[in-house]
């Protein structure tokens, strides 16, 4: 399929169409607007339905019903909508259900600003429901990527049936970039036996949140880590950048990390062996970059919009929290390659 095109917010919308997404159900708010106003327009086209919920928490709980009945279904928003939506993506991730929700980052704490940020990484990669989950989460640096994920996203709900969240910050959502949507479904994906749609005298289907008795919710969670164990096992992803003879290694995810990259440019000019490994999955987190490369890293430069809330799993990866120096923007603001360049020359001195 040739390149069109397009900006971020759109192409997420038309990417989750490819991948089979006939429902959406959501909220306007900015910087993810476009999403649902793509959608409310494209998906009737094709059978589909949208939904603009009540609210944020209406529409999670739609997306919770959708799921449940073994359908394709997307939810999207951007930092505090997503926060409204916590209970329910608790709910669904509980019940063992696919589903997939797009987060446009603004910055916060609270209504914050509508300028792009990353501070929902906490939020979203520690869990911000309650009990033992997780989310399997997805950090475009790209248009493109953001494309790609999306698409892969929904095969990654169906394979192991939990919640994927596409987090990504708002400059991904608003920039234009070329993109082609080519979607190659992940092969041998379970059937939705398990799914209420009425099997007319076949087993009865069931599906759960409560479990009373201690020892069934202990079984039960316990369940759960089986299927986070096969995810953390074969899901983990990261680009490595310039870093064949790297002795210093900046950790960036996102739009943070194409500034990081031109950064990387002039350092290297000016004789440092400075390269990057950009995580495309916060959860889980690439370990195994950390593993292939920490004993020859002096030190970790983690970039982040925000105020270093990836730095503790920068630090479990590499051992060692003395070997991570941070450097963040907060409010909307986005770090310069000046700014980085000057920080890399900061932690890594004249070591050259």
């Amino acid at each position: 399929m040739a390149k069109v095109l397009m900006k971020g917010n759109e192409a997420v919308g038309k990417a989750a169409i490819e991948a089979g997404c006939r429902y959406f159900f959501g909220y306007p708010i900015t910087p993810q607007s476009e999403v649902p106003e793509y959608l409310s327009v494209e998906l009737p086209k094709v059978g589909g339905t949208f939904v603009q919920a009540e609210s944020e928490v209406a529409a999670i709980n739609m997306v919770y019903g959708a799921a449940a009945a073994g359908a394709r279904v997307l939810t999207s928003s951007s930092s505090p909508g997503i926060a409204l939506k916590q209970e329910g993506i608790g709910y669904i991730s509980n019940a063992g259900l696919p589903a997939v929700i797009i987060n446009m980052m603004r910055g916060g704490p609270g209504l914050g600003t509508i300028q792009p940020g990353q501070a929902d990484y906490n939020m979203t990669v520690k869990g911000g429901a309650n009990g033992d989950y997780h989310n399997v989460v997805l950090a475009p640096a790209s248009v493109q990527e953001a494309v790609n994920m999306v698409m892969e996203a929904f095969d990654i709900a169906d394979q192991y049936l939990l919640p994927v969240i596409i987090l990504a910050d708002g400059l991904i959502g608003q920039m234009m970039e070329p993109v082609e949507f080519n979607y190659v479904p992940r092969p041998n994906l379970p059937e939705k036996t398990w799914a209420l749609v009425g099997h007319y005298g076949a087993e009865r289907s069931n599906i759960k949140n409560l479990v009373i008795e201690p020892d069934e919710c202990e079984a039960w969670n316990h369940d759960h880590f089986k299927v986070y164990d096969e995810v953390v096992k074969n899901e983990q992803a990261w680009e490595e950048f310039k870093m064949d003879d790297a002795e210093y290694a900046f950790v960036s995810y996102g739009t943070a990390s194409r500034v990081v990259r031109t950064a990387i440019g002039y350092l290297r000019a000016e004789g440092y062996k400075v390269g990057m490994i950009r995580p495309k999955t916060l959860w889980p987190f690439p370990q195994k970059a950390f593993d292939k490369f920490n004993d020859k890293i002096k030190k970790f430069l983690d970039v982040e919009m925000s105020m270093g809330q990836m730095v503790p799993d920068v630090a479990y990866a590499c051992n060692d929290r003395n070997k991570v120096a941070f450097h963040g923007r907060t409010g909307g603001n986005v770090p310069t390659v000046d700014e980085i360049v000057e920080f890399g020359k900061e932690v890594m001195g004249g070591d050259k």
